[in-house]
């Protein structure tokens, strides 16, 4: 018997949409360890089926042992075949298996470029259809599942899916061909690392270098400030020369020595009423923002919480660019069923009482969603960090439907013989939305006391202050992220894991942003050498051509075409200053790599590194000394693995191992044990022997050397390069 089969990108999508769409009862059944699900709608028989993100992944079409650039023969091809991502075979599987019987099929995937290229692709290469239609919805609750199943689309969103191909393809050529370029010419020179850049990766790079290097240029310039503390009739006062800074040091001393010892009269006071309108709702980019600043949460790891509230149906669609709340997602319910929830319940009723419902409404859109928004429906089970997310979302919504906040703003003029001192002063008169958003309303607070002209001024003290001129900021992830999507690099949904990518490379470090000696060498010697590698200008063109794409003003394969064109003249200029650009980064490879791999030093005096042997290709802890010092330990296998700037109780730095698509986790390879907190401190009370295994052995070498990806294993590394296209 023939059915419709919906595909959905995530299981949970999976679940929520056929119990939505059931008209009776819903059947979880499973093949070849997938779940799928079976049910009835106006007597049609239907399955929905998940994927697991992306069941198709661009690669070389022929694979060569020694890498070459630049290359533009690509295909896609099912994820399992990589090695890392064997656990998506069984929903593969799954889909091709339903898909056998399927009368149409449907894509449920997120409304958004990748869920349209992940739905795309499934119909494509596994339902072996050239079409099927496309439901439409920004949240995962059952009124707005049933709304875009009835009114699906007939075809599937093909300019979103062209456009969506496009940047796969446009970010693999640039990814690939370019990393290969840099790893290569570090290899011809002597050197053995893995390096990459890309279309937004480079760029990105290229603006935290040049803020590091105003940073370094700066000098600091002197200056002097003149402050005072007065008091009148008991109340205390501050206040600063109305000149502010003084550049030249006589001027402040003049001013210091006419004014010291003498008090002073209230010759002006000004006040001011402002109004302070509600925020704007959250798009992507400003939650990321503000919850890096007020939770310290990264932005991939605000996104990724976002994500998974949305696929419980506790907030819209996340992965979007709007600032805009449409009347149609229902504010008043929304607002009435958050008040069913205790925690929320008297704002709700502050918000319902108002005689009008209007949100106060930013400029940016997006034509596929509205802004983040919460549903309404009740949170069961919720980690620390969901909580805090959600609460954050939450209380933002109740913000923009409140009332502007008046402030008063006081400016109080002091005269001291001819000059005159300032002292600010803000107050809040009436909170408005503030008191909706707490306690994420941080309104500063400077009150002064009540004064009135004429009033004396005794002078308590007054002394002039030496500062300096401070350097510009460096970058957070913050700030960056805002100035990625002023610049028109990556969009919405790749910029976090752009920022995240600069950080897993070693490009970047620390919250207050850091370019490595590493990230240093590559930009700069692209700069020198190659600048259109990591220009913004010609990533923000084709960023701008995909838009045309989705606007179905251009095609697709005239960009590919332009773009590889592009790629050919580049790389066949990076080909002539090669060896200069793998010279200008070998030093700075040689030393990050000592600083990443040195674990600390061995009781014979040597140094413990992390060796990568050429016979075996195995890694593992050695010392410098061998082969007269053979002290050896384990350290695992698969991931990339550095040290960190912390220490075990025995002395030794920690091992911090980096699988892609898990969280970090770190050891003590003296030990062997993760260096939880807990197991950290049991092992500290009670510290285990340490262990050599057998199989990490140095093996007969000359000399152990650090580690460093050896020609032998190129063909494996190239696998492992970076994947240049992010959700």
């Amino acid at each position: 018997m023939s059915y419709t089969l919906i595909i959905t990108e995530k299981p949970n999508a999976a679940d929520r949409i056929a119990h939505a769409l059931a008209e009776g009862s819903v059947q979880k059944l499973s093949k070849y360890g997938a779940d799928y699900y079976k049910f009835k709608r106006k007597g049609k028989e239907i399955v929905v089926a998940p994927a697991v993100g992306h069941l198709f992944v661009l690669n070389e079409q022929s694979s060569n042992k020694h890498w070459t650039y630049p290359i533009f023969s690509v295909e896609w091809k099912p994820t399992f075949t990589e090695k890392n991502n064997t656990w998506s075979k069984k929903y593969y599987q799954n889909i091709q298996e339903l898909a056998k019987h399927a009368s149409e099929f449907i894509s449920a995937c997120d409304y958004d470029i990748e869920g349209s290229v992940i739905a795309a692709n499934i119909i494509k290469f596994i339902c072996k259809a050239n079409d099927g239609k496309r439901m439409k919805f920004s949240t995962l609750t059952d009124g707005d599942i049933v709304e875009a199943y009835e009114h699906a689309s007939p075809h599937l969103d093909f300019p979103q899916i062209e456009a969506g191909l496009a940047r796969h393809q446009l970010d693999w050529y640039f990814g690939i061909n370019l990393s290969r370029a840099l790893t290569l010419a570090l290899e011809h020179v002597g050197g053995y690392w893995t390096l990459s850049t890309g279309r937004v990766q480079g760029p990105t790079l290229s603006i935290l270098e040049q803020r590091q290097k105003e940073i370094k240029a700066f000098r600091p310039m002197p200056y002097w400030e003149i402050e005072l503390d007065g008091k009148i009739d008991e109340k205390d006062i501050t206040a600063s020369h109305i000149k502010d800074k003084f550049w030249k040091k006589d001027e402040a001393e003049s001013v210091l020595h006419r004014c010291k010892g003498k008090d002073g009269v209230i010759e002006d006071v000004e006040k001011k009423l402002r109004k302070e309108n509600p925020p704007f709702p959250f798009d992507l980019t400003t939650l990321q923002r503000e919850s890096y600043n007020l939770f310290g949460y990264s932005p991939k790891q605000t996104l990724d919480i976002a994500q998974g509230l949305y696929e419980h149906a506790l907030i819209s669609y996340p992965r979007t660019s709007s600032q805009k709340l449409p009347a149609k997602i229902g504010w008043k319910s929304i607002l009435a069923k958050l008040g069913e929830n205790p925690e929320y319940s008297e704002l709700s009723k502050k918000v319902l009482s108002k005689p009008s419902l209007k949100p106060n409404e930013g400029p940016k859109e997006d034509s596929a969603h509205p802004s983040i928004f919460p549903t309404g429906h009740k949170p069961k089970k919720l980690s620390q960090y969901q909580k805090k997310i959600y609460d954050f979302i939450v209380k933002r919504f109740f913000a923009v439907f409140g009332d502007p906040a008046v402030r008063e703003q006081v400016r109080v003029i002091i005269r001291i013989d001819k000059e005159q001192f300032v002292a600010h002063g803000i107050t809040t008169v009436k909170p408005g939305w503030m008191e909706l958003y707490r306690p994420y309303s941080r309104a500063k607070e400077q009150i002064l006391p009540d004064l009135t002209k004429g009033e004396k001024v005794s002078v308590q003290r007054m002394e002039m202050l030496d500062k300096q001129t401070e350097p510009p900021s460096r970058y957070t992830q913050a700030s960056i992220l805002k100035e990625m999507e002023t610049l028109g690099l990556g969009t919405k949904a790749t910029r976090a894991q752009i920022l995240q990518t600069l950080y897993d490379r070693s490009y970047i470090k620390d919250p207050s942003i850091v370019v490595t000696e590493l990230g240093e060498a590559v930009v700069n010697a692209l700069e020198k050498h190659c600048p259109e590698i990591i220009s913004v200008d010609l990533t923000k063109k084709f960023e701008q051509e995909m838009e045309q794409i989705e606007e179905g003003k251009k095609k697709r394969g005239e960009i590919i075409s332009k773009a590889e064109k592009e790629l050919e003249r580049i790389l066949a200029d990076f080909k002539k200053h090669e060896t200069d650009i793998g010279k200008h980064i070998l030093s700075a490879v040689k030393e990050f790599e000592k600083e990443e791999h040195t674990v600390g030093k061995c009781e014979c005096g040597g140094e413990l590194h992390i060796i990568h042997s050429k016979k075996s290709g195995k890694r593992f802890v050695g010392c410098t000394r061998y082969p007269k010092c053979k002290k050896a330990y384990p350290v695992p296998q698969r991931g990339f693995i550095h040290v960190i700037d912390k220490k075990c109780f025995c002395g030794l730095g920690i091992v911090e191992v980096r699988n892609k698509g898990r969280r970090p986790w770190r050891l003590c390879c003296a030990h062997g044990f993760n260096t939880t907190e807990k197991k950290f401190k049991e092992a500290k009370a009670n510290p285990p022997k340490p262990y050599v295994s057998k199989t990490a052995k140095p093996e007969k070498e000359p000399k152990a050397k650090p580690a460093l990806p050896s020609k032998k294993t190129k063909a494996k590394v190239s696998k492992a390069a970076p994947t240049p296209t992010e959700k």
